[in-house]
C-alpha cells in the first residue's frame, strides 16, 4: 500500500480501523473530507468580524477540513451575513464546529441550539461539557432532529489551556466511559499540548469516537492567556484525527501558505501513523 499514489487512497485505507468503527455519520463524513482535502486542519477561527471571516475562509479553504467557529464573537453578526459565511464554508468542501461548549442539562441544551443564532440549523458539530450529565447529547441531537438534520457532539475530556480542571482524578474517565456508547457523540476534544496525555486518552477512547486537539502549533510552548502549545505532527502521532489550529493561522501574514503547512505535516503524520 505504500506505493499508492495518494489521490488513489480510499477512506478506509488511511483511517484504517477508526473508518470501520465510528459509529456517527458525521464522524465518516470527516474522514472523508480529510481525505479529499488531505489535512487534518480544523481552523480556529476566532475573529470578530464578518469581512474578516470571509477572507480568512478564502485564503485557507482548500488546506482545512473543518471550519471552528464562535459565533457569539462576532460584533457585526446578522442572520443573512452568517448564512452566506456559511454557503462559502461549505462551498470550500469544510464541516462547521461551533465551539459553544454546551454546559446546561438536556432541555436547555436544545433551546440553546435555536434561538438568535439557531445553532441547530447550521453547524456540523458542537462542544458540550459533561458537568451536567449525559442528557446534554441527547438535547443538543433533539436540537438538530427538531430542523431535520444530524449532528455530533465532540465531549471535552481534556483542555489544554494552564490550570484547568478537566485533570482533577477521574473526570476524563467518566468523559470516556459515557461518551463512547452514545451514538450522538462524535468524538472527544484532546489535550495537543501534551503528547503523552493524548496518548492515553486515546486509548481509552479506542477506535469508535474520534479525538480532535487544540494546542498545537508549530511554534510550540506557551502561548497568551495560559495557552500551552505542542507539535502538530506529535499530537497526529499520539492519536489526534483533527488539529484545532487558530492564531498559528490567521495571525500569518501568508494565511494560506501557513495553512498549508499545517495540513502537510497532519495528512504526512496520518499516513505515518496508518502504515501507508
Amino acid at each position: 500500500m505504500g506505493a499508492q499514489p495518494e489521490w488513489l487512497m480510499e477512506p478506509a485505507d488511511v483511517w484504517g480501523a477508526r473508518w470501520d468503527a465510528c459509529e456517527n455519520p458525521l464522524a465518516r463524513t470527516y474522514m472523508e473530507v480529510a481525505c479529499r482535502k488531505q489535512s487534518l486542519v480544523v481552523l480556529a477561527a476566532d475573529l470578530n468580524t464578518m469581512a474578516g471571516l470571509n477572507a480568512l475562509v478564502d485564503n485557507v479553504g482548500p488546506h482545512i477540513a473543518a471550519l471552528k467557529t464562535h459565533v457569539d464573537l462576532v460584533d457585526d453578526w446578522t442572520a443573512a451575513g452568517w448564512s452566506d459565511f456559511c454557503a462559502k464554508a461549505k462551498g470550500h468542501d469544510l464541516l462547521i464546529f461551533e465551539d459553544r461548549k454546551f454546559a446546561d442539562i438536556g432541555s436547555i441544551s436544545r433551546g440553546q441550539m435555536a434561538g438568535d443564532y439557531d445553532i441547530r440549523s447550521w453547524a456540523d458539530i458542537v462542544t458540550a461539557h459533561g458537568i451536567s450529565g449525559p442528557d446534554i447529547v441527547d438535547g443538543l441531537c433533539a436540537g438538530w432532529n427538531d430542523v431535520g438534520r444530524e449532528g455530533g457532539v465532540l465531549l471535552l475530556a481534556q483542555m489544554s489551556s494552564r490550570g484547568n480542571l478537566l485533570g482533577l482524578p477521574g473526570y476524563t474517565d467518566e468523559m470516556v466511559r459515557a461518551g463512547v456508547p452514545n451514538p450522538g457523540v462524535f468524538g472527544f476534544i484532546g489535550n495537543g499540548s501534551r503528547a503523552s496525555e493524548l496518548a492515553q486518552l486515546r486509548e481509552k477512547v479506542g477506535d469508535r469516537k474520534l479525538v480532535w486537539t487544540p494546542g498545537v502549533n508549530i511554534a510550540v510552548g506557551d502561548g497568551e492567556m495560559g495557552q500551552r502549545y505542542g507539535s502538530p505532527r506529535d499530537a497526529v502521532m499520539a492519536g489526534s484525527d483533527g488539529i484545532i489550529v487558530g492564531s498559528g493561522i490567521y495571525k500569518s501574514d501568508q494565511q494560506g501558505e501557513s495553512a498549508k503547512a499545517y495540513a502537510d505535516i497532519s495528512w504526512q503524520a496520518l499516513l505515518e501513523r496508518s502504515g501507508c
